[in-house]
Parts: C-alpha cells; sequence; structure tokens
C-alpha cells in the first residue's frame, strides 16, 4: 500500500502539456479526464495555440497520487507530455490579513472560472544577482513592492481571476500564474500592465508561455485530436 503524499493546506497542481501522437484514442483521453474528476480531482481541459502543445490539462487535488494517475492515464491514452508544472496553491506571506473568503478561494479555488475561457500560463522567478537581488530586500519593502504590484491587478477585478501557485523546491521555477480572461485582449493587457511594477520589471524573470481555449473534455478533444 503507498503512503499518502499531499499538503497541509491547499492543493497540488499539476499542469500538463500534451502532443497528440499517432496513438491517441479519444475515448480513453476522455475517460481519463472523467475517472479523475469522479475521483475529486479538478481538471481544466485546454486547447492550446501555437507549436508548443496541441492539449493542456490543469488538475488540482490535495493528494499527489490521483494527479499521477491522471498523467499516467493520459499517456497509455496515447498523448506525449511535452512540458508540465507542479506546484501547490498557497497563502503569500504578504496576504496574511486577507479575509476568510478570499483565503478560501486562493487555497481551495474551484476552476474553471465561469465565462472566462481564455487562459494562459508562465512560470516566473524572482531575480537574484549582484544589481537586484529580490532576496536581499527586507521584509517591509517587498511587502511595499508586492502591494503596489497587488493594486496593479485589482484594477483587472471581473476581467480576470488569477491564480499564482508555488513551486519551489518542486519545479525548475518558484511560482507558476495562470490567468483566466473573458477575451483574449484581457490576458495581454493585464500581462503587460503589471510588467511596470518595480516587482516585476526590476525582479521578475519569466518562462515560456502558453496560451489556451477552456472546454468540456469532449469538445476540447475532438477538436485537437
Amino acid at each position: 500500500m503507498l503512503d499518502s503524499v499531499g499538503t497541509k493546506n491547499g492543493l497540488t497542481v499539476l499542469h500538463l502539456f500534451c502532443k497528440r501522437t499517432a496513438a491517441a484514442n479519444k475515448a480513453m483521453i476522455i475517460a481519463s479526464i472523467e475517472t479523475a474528476q469522479a475521483a475529486g480531482t479538478q481538471v481544466v481541459n485546454l486547447a492550446v495555440l501555437g507549436h508548443k502543445a496541441d492539449l493542456c490539462f490543469m488538475a488540482l487535488h490535495r493528494e499527489g497520487w490521483p494527479l499521477r494517475d491522471l498523467q499516467t492515464a493520459l499517456e497509455r491514452a496515447g498523448l506525449l507530455v511535452t512540458d508540465s508544472f507542479v506546484s501547490i496553491t498557497e497563502l503569500s506571506e504578504y496576504a496574511l490579513g486577507l479575509g476568510e473568503a478570499v483565503k478560501k478561494a486562493r487555497l481551495y479555488p474551484q476552476l474553471p472560472p465561469q465565462g472566462k475561457s481564455a487562459w494562459c500560463f508562465y512560470p516566473m522567478t524572482k531575480r537574484r544577482n549582484e544589481t537586484h537581488n529580490w532576496y536581499r530586500l527586507p521584509f517591509d519593502k517587498r511587502k511595499e513592492l508586492m502591494n503596489e504590484h497587488g493594486a496593479s491587478g485589482r484594477k483587472f477585478t471581473g476581467r480576470i481571476v488569477q491564480l499564482i501557485t508555488a513551486s519551489t523546491g518542486l519545479d525548475d521555477w518558484e511560482w507558476g500564474v495562470t490567468l483566466f480572461g473573458t477575451n483574449i485582449d484581457d490576458l495581454k493587457d493585464t500581462v503587460y500592465a503589471m510588467r511596470y511594477d518595480t516587482a516585476s520589471a526590476l525582479y521578475g524573470e519569466f518562462g515560456q508561455f502558453y496560451f489556451g481555449l477552456v472546454g468540456p473534455v469532449d469538445e476540447i478533444v475532438n477538436r485537437t485530436c
């Protein structure tokens, strides 16, 4: 019997970026998602635009094994996982004074948000070099800069739902940023505006961006495989 491995607080989050192969079986892919959901895993199904992937499945569960089971099932269904990201939901040390409803939404989000079918994901890290080292700044200064960054993001309330997940010690980057938007340009406008904040302009480093369209698993699979 395998030990249960999960989080004390929040959810484990797995982004799987996949390409179809000649062996891809639509029925098995759909069954993989439905089985995962029946086991309590939240799954966001995405058709990815561009050459980086064909599909993405963003899965959330408190335990790690159900996510590994989903990954195994998708690979057995003929999908090739070309990229991935492992992280957990968290409460930032700069946002501990939030109300209980906001804390719950960050630790235990319900995804995908209704009416927001434009989606993007990117990983990020705080810069640490001789000129700009985030981790050498005093806490109060870091909190000030993050409050400024948060104020910029709140200007897009209603247009964007954002989920920032922590990946320090779990993946190659320190955070993953997932954005859900009403329109495609909501995503572009948000990222563009927030890059001018000092926390981003001087201290942010960004990885590869992915863009996708959210939908039911049967429709997503039939349009991409």
